[in-house]
């Protein structure tokens, strides 16, 4: 009997959520043909030893919902994306994945029976440094390493390191079929980023989460530990060093349309007004990455400008000089549940949004 390997991953019930996974093998064409997500299993763990319920009642339900080709085996392998069921099929209450609303406007279903809104893209800039010993790569032993600056897009090993983690985990990406877009050194030494570009609102969130799953299990085999902490280097420990975000790209159609910039800049004002809400969501201990230094904005201030990395929300000069494009929020911390962020961003302009204004005008 054929058989093809899953690994269901899902998130936990900690106040930050970890990544877990489960690896089962299903009968091929029996159950399973490879092309529908719905033809997947529903699966059950203990939740009670993730935080997700207690000992006397601890199962909980996997739900695939996402899929792409696992990198790390042979064909007739998946990585397999799981929401979070009660017992009764009703969503956990740590699924933040269902939270989501799509755009009913423009909803087509994909080959994987998902719903993919295509008009809204997200451009994830994900950062995270590489850590050993409490400390990142290339740090010394003992003191500090030389003032950050000369690591950002650097090259040798006096300025970077963990560049085979980076590229290998591009690689890695780009086999799974991710549509990951450029990688880089980041300022401070140990500190790397790689940009995923993705289309519709849920699967937006599943792909960066699968991508992040990529990267721990690379790690896993040079033996370092990869922080999404927004600010693992703090300024007490006698080194002024860069934090950590998940810089989010975000455009509709109609931003990318001829006359986009000024729906940004009216994009921009409406984030504004939500700006205290939105940081709730946006991660963990970003107040220790968002003090108005380093390429930051004060957690407790918004503002938006052109070409402005000290702004929450920057308008990218490509946009200004074409007079339409996508605008970057800078706020979320590098920890940020994706699927947070996609609907703070979504709920306040994404395309709904503005087609219910078109319609009210």
């Amino acid at each position: 009997m054929s058989k093809t390997i899953c690994e269901y991953i899902f998130l936990d019930g900690y106040k930050t959520p970890n990544l877990r996974s489960k690896t089962y093998l299903i009968d091929y064409y029996h159950t399973f043909t490879g092309n529908r997500i719905d033809e997947l299993p529903q699966k059950s763990f203990d939740g009670s030893s993730t935080k997700q319920a207690k000992g006397n009642n601890s199962d909980c339900i996997l739900k695939p919902v996402y899929k792409c080709n696992n990198p790390f085996t042979e064909k007739d392998s998946y990585l397999v994306f799981c929401e979070v069921l009660n017992p009764d099929g009703s969503p956990h209450k740590t699924n933040t994945r269902h939270l989501i609303n799509e755009n009913e406007y423009n909803s087509p279903v994909d080959s994987y029976n998902n719903s993919v809104d295509e008009s809204e893209w997200f451009g994830f800039e994900q950062e995270y440094f590489l850590m050993e010993n409490d400390k990142p790569i290339g740090f010394p032993e003992k003191g500090q390493p030389k003032e950050q600056g000369e690591s950002y897009c650097g090259v040798g090993s006096h300025n970077v390191q963990g560049r085979e983690i980076m590229e290998e985990h591009m690689n890695m990406c780009l086999k799974a079929g991710l549509d990951i877009t450029g990688t880089n050194m980041e300022v401070c030494l140990g500190q790397c980023e790689y940009q995923l570009l993705s289309q519709g609102r849920k699967n937006s969130g599943d792909e960066l989460w699968i991508s992040r799953y990529i990267l721990y299990r690379v790690s896993e085999q040079y033996d370092i530990e990869v922080s999404l902490h927004p600010k693992p280097v703090l300024p007490e420990n006698g080194y002024k060093a860069n934090g950590s975000g998940l810089h989010v790209n975000f455009s509709t159609e109609e931003m990318r349309n001829e006359g986009g910039l000024e729906i940004i800049k009216e994009a921009c004002k409406k984030l504004g007004k939500k700006h205290k809400q939105h940081i709730k969501e946006y991660g963990e201990d970003n107040h220790l990455r968002l003090t108005g230094d380093f390429e930051t904005q004060s957690i407790d201030k918004f503002s938006w400008g052109e070409s402005d990395r000290g702004a929450s929300i920057r308008i990218p000069l490509d946009t200004i000089n074409n007079k339409k494009g996508y605008l970057e929020d800078r706020r979320p911390a590098s920890n940020a549940d994706p699927y947070k962020v996609i609907k703070c961003i979504s709920d306040t302009i994404g395309t709904k949004i503005q087609e219910k204004e078109s319609i009210e005008d």
